[in-house]
């Protein structure tokens, strides 16, 4: 069974995010979205070299498909997207990917601002990706996606598989590696229009 998350198909590229599970790992509700959680820019930290699949989003808030981080920045529990120049920015972990977008779309339940939970997919499954990176984030140009590239967490709390300090969120906190977020399964092409990832975190 395939369970398909986020924005209706025919319409979710242009407003939000959109998570497809194939294998389902760990449904983690154990935290609070933080208050940017609801309002950040997509993309929220680096805006030039963007990834083509945000082109269209006018949606604020984390969406469905993107990296949900620790953040205590905002307190004791928190997870949210990425934010750089808080105390302790090394702090800021990728946990997962979020399942749902944070403020929900138009006409239909929104659980996030009901709850203030943002839910996440962790613990290993197979998801399939509609939000990943597409560029190199310090201009090197297009990124080519293939069967087993390791992915991380970019700057702008999307799939990447460069791991430098430029694109990966935590290289440029000034961490030592990048946490490994999953392996890819399926890259994206002219058959296929997501990026599928088994899930490693």
């Amino acid at each position: 069974m395939v369970l398909s998350l986020g924005q209706d198909s025919g319409d979710f590229a242009e407003n939000s995010g959109r998570i497809q599970a194939f294998y389902i790992g760990h449904r983690n509700t154990l935290g609070i979205l933080s208050p940017d959680a609801f309002t950040q820019a997509n993309p929220p930290v680096v805006t030039t070299n963007v990834s083509a699949t945000l082109a269209g989003i006018t949606q604020v808030g984390v969406l469905g498909g993107t990296v949900a981080f620790t953040r205590p920045d905002a307190g004791n529990g928190f997870v949210g997207g990425p934010v750089e120049g808080t105390a302790d920015d090394t702090k800021l972990v990728p946990l997962g990917f979020f399942i749902n977008d944070a403020v929900g779309n138009a006409y239909e339940n929104t659980p996030g601002i009901i709850s203030g939970k943002g839910p996440y997919f962790s613990g290993q499954g197979t998801f399939g990706l509609s939000l990943w990176e597409t560029e190199d984030l310090n201009g090197g140009g297009a990124l080519t996606w293939e069967v087993g590239d390791k992915v991380y967490a970019s700057r702008n709390g999307l799939a990447t598989n460069v791991a430098d300090a430029n694109n990966t969120y935590e290289m440029q906190a000034g961490a030592a590696a990048p946490t490994l977020l999953g392996v890819v399964k399926v890259a994206p092409d002219a058959d296929n229009s997501l990026l599928v990832i088994d899930l490693r975190v």
